[in-house]
């Protein structure tokens, strides 16, 4: 989609104070003949990617058909699923554009349309883009979620995603699962990235400075107790564009803190607002970036909060919004924008900046289609030769798939749903657990499973898996904690997760209910009710807290798919709803629908 800002600011006025944009909004964008024609507007390009989750390889990833908003996000992006986002964003049902965005006729147009991604496109599609706009007019920002969820990665420990994006040409980025390695790996892998790792919102505790183990790093600033650069400074296209760094600020609660022992994140927007005020005051630039990992939701939040902040690049929460969200605040307007996941997608923003001010802009989220752009050569390359020691275990097959393997979305996917099935068989237990992790590709009707499939849905620092007796109250008390994470309306408070999948049982989840009174009648499978007091055998993986016992999960998922051969899922446990009747962020929903 593409659209001037002076003329998207005019048209919001017409939207009302709803938030819901018009049809006509887009209806002048006509998309031109050739899906990678953007032209240009204004001095400078900001092009920016997000959690592609260390996919260097075309894959096929299917959106989300369930995105509930609940409250002020209700009917809101990023809270619109198939027909109610095209039909929001006016992208015509049915072709490309339909099957890039939405989740609709997704294996028939994943056979038309090919594979998405590869860093090999990738790099073809910036190349032409930086080339057009010419040297030194552009910027490439990498939102973070890159050196975690392939085999590759976990096996180099990020530093193969390292070298593929100094290839790419990534000038400046943030982090989240980049902190799920040892904290001298982080460190390690940051001196070798070619760009500028910036975040504001990571200190070094204050019991560490005294004695802090990276004090010869590079960014560390001791009189602020910060542990990177919290931002830089780049001319372009003679504009002084400033980039604030803003990591996932759940990253110790998220995810293991034994791994960043030395570390503290938080959402700290009252530190980003005395930065964008610090830089506003003495670095006099153009234009004021924040690459976040935030959510978007969170982002929404922030940009309504914090002053001077012209853009806000978001990741996180891994959704493909056409066009950014106009949120307006004490001085002025902050555009949000969001770029997908797993190397899809490139956002493209034009900007006209001069004299200190944003006088239009211009932006476009690209679909990054394998068939419709060649192969970097050098890149392709580098993949293969970053891929051959372990090729032959990534292309074991495992199994067939009967049906569309997949993850993202609010409750249960399939591909999950292959997860909690192994636990509970291999492990023989009663209930699975298994993390709402928002990355991980899709397979379609007629594939191969292989070792590389479930190394991309499976493929953390701590894949421990384990079994053990927990009590109905814990069982209850995990939905609850998580389901509040999803559906608080207060962004602040949400972690940008999907809720917990679940093997082996059932229950009926009310997602604008209060804390503790959003998950009712808990029962097995077999119906039986769960009780309180009474005990339940257990297993999952990814304990945060401490190491579990057991083996890696993509050996137990490996094991249950090399048994059973092929796949079609008898039972998906999604929960019955409740209070979302008439949601523009659920649609085709595989689980009952209470009025």
């Amino acid at each position: 989609m593409s659209i001037s800002r002076r003329e998207f600011v005019r048209l919001m006025g017409l939207a009302g104070a709803a938030g819901m944009l018009p049809r006509s909004v887009f209806a002048q964008a006509k998309q031109p003949s050739d899906l990678y024609e953007v032209p240009k507007l204004g001095n400078v390009t900001l092009l920016h990617m997000t959690d592609c989750h260390a996919q260097l390889s075309p894959i096929y990833f299917r959106e989300p058909n369930v995105n509930i908003g609940i409250g002020p996000a209700f009917g809101k992006a990023p809270h619109l699923v198939g027909e109610a986002l095209l039909k929001h964003f006016d992208i015509e049902p049915g072709g490309i554009h339909a099957h890039a965005f939405s989740y609709l006729s997704f294996a028939e147009a994943a056979e038309q349309y090919g594979a998405v991604g590869g860093f090999a496109h990738l790099k073809t599609l910036v190349d032409r883009i930086r080339a057009d706009r010419g040297d030194g007019n552009s910027l490439l920002l990498d939102g973070g979620d890159t050196w975690q969820g392939s085999g590759t990665a976990y096996w180099t420990r990020g530093m193969d995603m390292v070298g593929a994006c100094n290839r790419l040409g990534v000038d400046i980025m943030t982090g989240h699962w980049e902190f799920t390695y040892l904290d001298e790996e982080v460190i390690k892998n940051v001196g070798a990235f070619n760009g500028d790792f910036v975040a504001q919102n990571v200190k070094v505790r204050e019991e560490a400075l005294f004695d802090y183990k990276f004090a010869d790093f590079g960014g560390f600033q001791e009189d602020a107790g910060l542990a990177f650069e919290p931002y830089t400074i780049k001319d372009v296209g003679g504009a002084r564009i400033a980039v604030i760094g803003q990591a996932f600020p759940y990253t110790p609660i998220a995810n293991p803190q034994r791994f960043i022992p030395d570390w503290t994140f938080g959402i700290q927007d009252a530190r980003m607002q005395e930065f964008v005020d610090k830089i506003r005051a003495e670095e006099e630039p153009d234009l004021v970036v924040v690459l976040s990992h935030n959510g978007m939701d969170v982002d929404l939040k922030m940009a309504g909060q914090v002053t001077g902040i012209d853009v806000i690049f978001g990741g996180h929460t891994h959704d493909g919004m056409p066009a950014p969200t106009v949120v307006e605040n004490a001085s002025g307007k902050t555009l949000v924008t969001n770029a997908g996941s797993n190397g899809k997608f490139l956002g493209v923003m034009d900007l006209d900046v001069k004299d200190g001010k944003l006088r239009d802009y211009r932006y476009r989220l690209l679909p990054v289609f394998s068939n419709l752009l060649p192969a970097d050569a050098d890149m392709a390359k580098y993949i293969e030769e970053t891929r051959a020691p372990y090729l032959d275990k990534l292309t074991e097959e495992l199994a067939t798939a009967e049906e569309v393997l997949y993850r993202r979305g609010n409750f249960n996917g399939t591909f999950d749903q292959v997860i909690c099935d192994a636990l509970r068989k291999v492990n023989d237990a009663q209930i699975s657990l298994s993390p709402g992790f928002r990355w991980g590709t899709s397979v379609l009707p007629g594939q191969q499973i292989t070792m590389d499939n479930v190394m991309d849905q499976t493929c953390i620092t701590y894949p421990e898996t384990y079994r053990r007796e927990m009590k109905g109250s814990e069982i209850k008390a995990i939905l609850e904690d998580v389901c509040d994470n999803l559906f608080n309306p207060d962004p602040y408070i949400q972690q940008g997760g999907d809720m917990v999948r679940v093997g082996g049982l059932d229950y009926v989840c009310d997602p604008t209910g209060g804390m503790g009174e959003r998950i009712t009648e808990m029962q097995l499978d077999d119906g039986t009710k769960i009780e309180a007091d009474k005990t339940y055998v257990v297993s999952g993986w990814a304990t945060v807290g401490s190491q579990a016992p057991g083996e890696p999960i993509w050996e137990t998922v490996a094991t249950y798919l090399r048994d059973v051969k092929t796949v079609k899922i008898d039972k998906l446990n999604t929960p019955k709803l409740k209070n979302v009747e008439g949601n523009p962020g659920i649609a085709d929903y595989a689980g009952e629908i209470l009025s």
